[in-house]
């Protein structure tokens, strides 16, 4: 696996890392891995696949625990990111946020105990709280630091203006936001932000939550209790009109003689060596074909005829119901 650096002065990470939100939450994804044998096995096989960069959060269900469990033994190999700021337990749809520095301070305990070890390379501010002026939410987070139980710091869904007040505060190693051939914000002014601060760029849901991929044919492929079926790409005419761009996807990865997942995060890949896409599966054979990615070259053609067929805005509807939607961009 090929290496990336976050930011001018941040870690090295494999250029795929490994999204491990369904490995222990419940309330969104129902295909979430419950079973602690098998979430342990499938990040053994990403960590000897080369990819290395694991993301967790504290608000996925248990899978800090999972993840922790699994690093046994193997915490030198990893760069290893956990965040904090969404309140545990809030409802998806109205996700509550706190950034008081009391929290940042009681939240990284709580998750270095979850997992298992006495630092974490990379601390997020999972989003951020509009109540509590971002330096001190960074500054608490700064004294993590120094207390050498946090390497580096991110931020997550911050507005350009938030991200230039928190690096005046302290320096800010990346930035994960959601980006991928459906989610293309982030090209108008996040990314040129980031780029000129020389922070790194983390990008989540880089295979569109999975409706990139083609599994979803039809609203009721996704299971009843999906938080999948509340997102406006995933509803009605949006979600008929958003197969078009998943059918051209395919047509064109089966003349890559690649996969769709794969095209997706190769187009990704190709758009700045400043940016890392970590794709979360709760499947070994899905997890060897992400990681395949890597091994995909698209030619300056592949990526002007993936322009014709996803340009900016190409996706249907808002990325989240309105409750989370609020919280981005802030």
């Amino acid at each position: 696996m090929k290496q990336r650096k976050l930011g001018k002065s941040g870690p090295s990470v494999s250029a795929i890392g490994f999204g491990a939100m369904g490995l222990g939450i419940a309330d969104v994804y129902s295909s979430s891995v419950r079973d602690e044998a098998s979430a342990i096995a499938l990040i053994h096989r990403a960590i000897d696949l080369g990819s290395t960069f694991i993301d967790t959060a504290n608000i996925y269900g248990d899978s800090e625990l999972k993840v922790g469990k699994a690093l046994k033994g193997r915490r030198d190999r990893v760069v290893l990111a956990t965040k904090f700021g969404i309140v545990p337990m809030s409802p998806v749809s109205a996700r509550g946020v706190d950034g008081r520095p009391a929290t940042v301070r009681q939240a990284c305990d709580t998750s270095l105990k979850r997992l298992g070890v006495d630092h974490v390379d990379l601390y997020y501010l999972h989003r951020v709280d509009p109540d509590v002026p971002i330096e001190e939410t960074v500054g608490a987070m700064a004294e993590l630091v120094r207390a050498g139980k946090v390497r580096y710091l991110g931020l997550s869904e911050a507005a350009p203006a938030t991200i230039r007040r928190a690096h005046r505060t302290h320096p800010i190693t990346a930035l994960q936001t959601e980006y991928s051939l459906w989610s293309r914000d982030p090209e108008d002014e996040i990314l040129p932000t980031v780029r000129e601060l020389g922070i790194g760029f983390v990008a989540y849901s880089p295979l569109g939550r999975g409706f990139l991929v083609g599994r979803f044919k039809r609203i009721e492929d996704l299971a009843a209790d999906d938080w999948r079926r509340t997102s406006p790409r995933f509803q009605g005419e949006n979600f008929a009109k958003n197969l078009a761009l998943v059918d051209q996807v395919n047509a064109m990865a089966k003349a890559k003689r690649c996969t769709p997942s794969q095209l997706a995060l190769a187009w990704l890949l190709a758009m700045g060596e400043d940016i890392v896409p970590i794709p979360g599966t709760t499947s070994v054979e899905r997890l060897e074909e992400n990681v395949g990615a890597a091994d995909v070259r698209l030619t300056a053609e592949d990526l002007r005829k993936i322009e014709a067929i996803a340009p900016k805005g190409v996706a249907v509807g808002d990325r989240y119901a309105p409750g989370m939607q609020e919280l981005l961009n802030r």
